[in-house]
């Protein structure tokens, strides 16, 4: 059995590369830039992480990379230092984002978030601080009863045997609790995604999979702390509701 880890995650990707087609429907800009409670979306999920005591933050453009570039810039981020690389096949499916943190974080633990997803910074704080065996990674999950239908409709599901995730995606017919997009991964995660894109899966949950098969994912249920994945308008009311109350640095 490998001895339990103890180090606090000090790096976190975040995956803000893909267009958000469904968004991009009714507005003519990524959707990462549209305000949610009066700050541009990928600016509050950076505020929040760097609320939680995360140093490094290394954000992955794609679509649109300049003008995201600029509205981060702009904003100062100033509790952590953010950098970013380019993933030149934004269009496809987020696995391939993840892997171009590879040389960035290959020999540590960091976290992983969506630069579409709201979440509280205690959750993160919480799972960046987590004594967890050193080969295993971690997944933020929700298995209330009492989840938005609009977020459970399109979330990504989880399948858990006790605290082992054993199943992932979006299409489970029985599955436990919801995929929250905040995960803290170890280095195995590059070479699960690049054995599953082998088999032509280019998506984070082939990685994910992966790494459950060999029993080296965990859930951790996040409680009653607020999240939300940000996809359309709708959406973007239903982060306003929950998180009006909730700013980054008090989260």
């Amino acid at each position: 059995m490998s001895s339990p880890s103890s180090v606090p995650v000090r790096d976190a990707v975040i995956l803000a590369a893909g267009n958000g087609d469904r968004f991009k429907n009714s507005h003519h800009h990524s959707k990462l830039l549209h305000p949610v409670l009066g700050q541009p979306l990928i600016v509050r999920t950076l505020e929040t992480a760097a609320a939680a005591g995360i140093p490094t933050l290394n954000v992955v453009l794609g679509y649109e990379a300049e003008r995201v570039r600029e509205t981060i810039e702009r904003h100062r981020i100033t509790k952590a230092t953010v950098r970013f690389t380019y993933n030149p096949d934004w269009h496809l499916e987020n696995g391939v984002s993840a892997l171009q943190a590879r040389t960035l974080c290959e020999d540590r633990r960091f976290a992983l978030l969506m630069g579409d997803h709201l979440f509280e910074s205690s959750v993160l704080r919480r799972m960046a601080t987590l004594e967890v065996a050193a080969g295993d990674s971690i997944l933020a999950i929700d298995s209330s009863s009492d989840v938005d239908p609009v977020i459970a409709e399109e979330a990504t599901k989880v399948q858990l045997a006790g605290d082992r995730i054993v199943a992932i995606g979006k299409a489970l017919r029985h599955w436990d609790a919801l995929d929250t997009g905040l995960f803290v991964f170890t280095p195995a995660l590059f070479a699960a995604l690049e054995d599953a894109a082998r088999s032509g899966e280019t998506t984070l949950s082939a990685g994910v999979q992966r790494l459950a098969a060999r029993r080296l994912m965990k859930g951790v249920d996040i409680g009653a702390a607020a999240w939300c994945d940000v996809d359309t308008v709708t959406d973007v009311e239903v982060a306003e509701s929950l998180f009006g109350a909730v700013e980054p640095e008090h989260a």
